[in-house]
C-alpha cells in the first residue's frame, strides 16, 4: 500500500493555525516527507477564504496556488511525486490555462504529478468565484473532466459545453507520463460513478472502513457496468493522524486541534453520510499498534493507497515529528 502526506497549500485557519504555512514550512514538509520515504505530498486548492475562518481569525490565510508551489518542490527533490488533494474544477475558468500548465509541470518535474479532481467541500468558494450561476458544481466537474482528458490526449482538441469552451486546439507538449493518473475527490456516490467510467481512481476523504468497503463494492459495480476492470483503480482514501504511543494523549491532541475544528465544519458537506461514527474512529488517531491496525484494515478492505495523510499538529516541527513517528512506527508493518 502506497502511503503519502498532507502538504499545507491551503490549509491555514481551516486545519492548521495562522500563521503555519510560510513558504520554508511548505519546502520543509516536502522535503521531509521525501526523506522519510513518503510516495508523494498532496495539496489542496482554496481560492478565498472561508466564512468561519474569517470569524475565528482576524489575519486572512496564505493559500498557495498547488502548481506552481509544486513547480518549485519539484526543482529540490529527486523522486517525492506531487499530486493535488484536490484541484478544484468549478474555481478554474479557464480549462485550457489549466490543461497547459499540468503538462508543462510533469515535464519540469520528470513525470511526478498526479491528479485528484472534484468540486471542493465549500460552495461559498464557488459562489463567491462564479456569482449567481445556475450550474451545479458535480456537473461542471463532469464536463471539466472530459474537456481536460481530451486536451491532455488528442492531438486537436474541441469543446462545447455549459461551462467549457475551447475549439480546435492543438495543446503540445502532452505530458511527459503516459497517463497522468486523475483520481475523482469526493464520498458522494455520483463521484464513485465518475471514478469508474473516466478516472484511474476515487479518492474519497475521512470515511470509517465500513464505508469504504460500501464505497468498493459501489465502485466495482460501476467499473463492471463500463467494462472497466476495478482492480486497475486506485482506492486512495485520506485521512487525519495524530500518532501517540499513548492512547489518551493522542485523541487528546487530535480533539484540541485545528483538524478537529475542520472535520466539525465539514458534517454538512464531505462528512455529513457519516452518522454516529466518530471522526476519532473514522481516522488515523491512537498509539502505532492501533494505527497498524486500523491501516491494515482498510487494505483489506480495498485500499490501495492511504493518500495525503494529514496530520493534526499545533506547530511545522510537531507536524515533521509525526510524520517521522508514522514513518519508522507505521509504514513498515503496514501490509
Amino acid at each position: 500500500m502506497k502511503v503519502s502526506a498532507g502538504l499545507p497549500t491551503g490549509m491555514e485557519g481551516l486545519t492548521y493555525p495562522i500563521p503555519f504555512s510560510d513558504p520554508q514550512a511548505v519546502i520543509d514538509i516536502a522535503l521531509a516527507a521525501e526523506k522519510y520515504g513518503y510516495h508523494s505530498v498532496w495539496g489542496n486548492d482554496h481560492m478565498t477564504t472561508q466564512h468561519y475562518v474569517r470569524e475565528e481569525f482576524p489575519t486572512p490565510p496564505r493559500f498557495w496556488e498547488p502548481l506552481i508551489t509544486y513547480a518549485y518542490l519539484a526543482s529540490i527533490t529527486k523522486k517525492l511525486r506531487f499530486g493535488t488533494g484536490i484541484l478544484v474544477l468549478p474555481m478554474r475558468r479557464d480549462i485550457v490555462v489549466t490543461a497547459k500548465q499540468i503538462c508543462t509541470l510533469d515535464h519540469f518535474s520528470g513525470g511526478r504529478l498526479e491528479l485528484g479532481l472534484g468540486i471542493g467541500a465549500y460552495r461559498e468558494e464557488f459562489d463567491a468565484l462564479q456569482p449567481d450561476s445556475p450550474l451545479q458544481r458535480g456537473d461542471i466537474v463532469e464536463e471539466g473532466a472530459h474537456a481536460l482528458i481530451k486536451l491532455l490526449t488528442e492531438r486537436v482538441a474541441s469543446c462545447e459545453g455549459k461551462f467549457y469552451n475551447y475549439r480546435d486546439v492543438e495543446l503540445w507538449p502532452k505530458p511527459l507520463q503516459k497517463q497522468i493518473p486523475i483520481l475523482v475527490g469526493g464520498n458522494n456516490p455520483n463521484n464513485i460513478r465518475r471514478a469508474a467510467e473516466y478516472g484511474t481512481g476515487w479518492l474519497p476523504a475521512g470515511l470509517h472502513v465500513s464505508k469504504v468497503r460500501e464505497g468498493v463494492a459501489q465502485l466495482r459495480e460501476h467499473c463492471e457496468r463500463v467494462g472497466r476492470d476495478w482492480r486497475t483503480l486506485e482506492v486512495a482514501p485520506q485521512f487525519i493522524c495524530r500518532i501517540d504511543r499513548n492512547r489518551e494523549k493522542a485523541v487528546a491532541d487530535f480533539e484540541a486541534s485545528q483538524m478537529y475544528k475542520h472535520l466539525v465544519s465539514l458534517k454538512k458537506s464531505t462528512l455529513k453520510d457519516q452518522g454516529a461514527i466518530s471522526m476519532t474512529d473514522s481516522n488515523l488517531v491512537g498509539t502505532p499498534a492501533e494505527i497498524i491496525d486500523k491501516c491494515n484494515a482498510l487494505g483489506e478492505a480495498g485500499v490501495t493507497h492511504l493518500l495525503g495523510i494529514y496530520f493534526a499538529a499545533s506547530s511545522v516541527p510537531d507536524l515533521i515529528e509525526q510524520m517521522q513517528l508514522f514513518a519508522e512506527e507505521v509504514m513498515p508493518h503496514i501490509k
